[in-house]
């Protein structure tokens, strides 16, 4: 019974970490997304301590679900078919704005191919925005994962 109680408290913590590491990023980027979409055409740098807070808290997203995937099981603390459809649709949410975040970088920029950053500056932004989308799908994947053990089986 106690390594049940565990297992479920510790499900919960790393669940709040990358719930709230997926808030913060949302935050963070909706405003830098807002810009890019109303600034077409311009140029858009962002201060390294902005790529920093994007980079922890992708970061912390990451390390939180490969921990729960590898030590801690999903849970089935209730059931609940209308709980589930809500976590599934969440889930959908949050992959929609990873996806929607991309498609705009990706049609704003390529473009502008013949002006390029240089190829360093480049490969982290690019690697710090797979990150970012790859953090999403997890996610995602995260969410579903619990819709389904909670989901009514009948």
């Amino acid at each position: 019974m106690i390594d049940t109680k565990r297992n479920a408290f510790a499900y919960a913590v790393l669940l709040v970490l990358q719930s709230f590491a997926v808030a913060f990023l949302l935050r963070t980027i909706f405003p830098i997304f807002y810009y890019v979409v109303t600034h077409l055409g311009e140029r858009q740098e962002l201060p390294v301590s902005t790529l920093i807070l994007i980079l922890v808290a992708a970061l912390v997203l990451q390390a939180s679900y490969w921990t729960r995937l590898r030590w801690v099981e999903v849970p089935s603390p209730f059931r609940s078919t209308f709980v589930s459809h809500l976590l599934s649709f969440a889930a959908r949410l949050a992959f929609l704005f990873g996806g929607v975040l991309f498609s705009t970088i990706f049609f704003r920029h390529l473009p502008e191919t013949d002006s390029l950053p240089p190829l360093g500056q480049a490969i982290l932004h690019g690697a710090l925005i797979l990150l970012v989308l790859f953090g999403f799908f997890c996610y995602s994947v995260e969410l579903e994962r619990f819709a389904k053990a909670i989901e009514d089986p009948t």
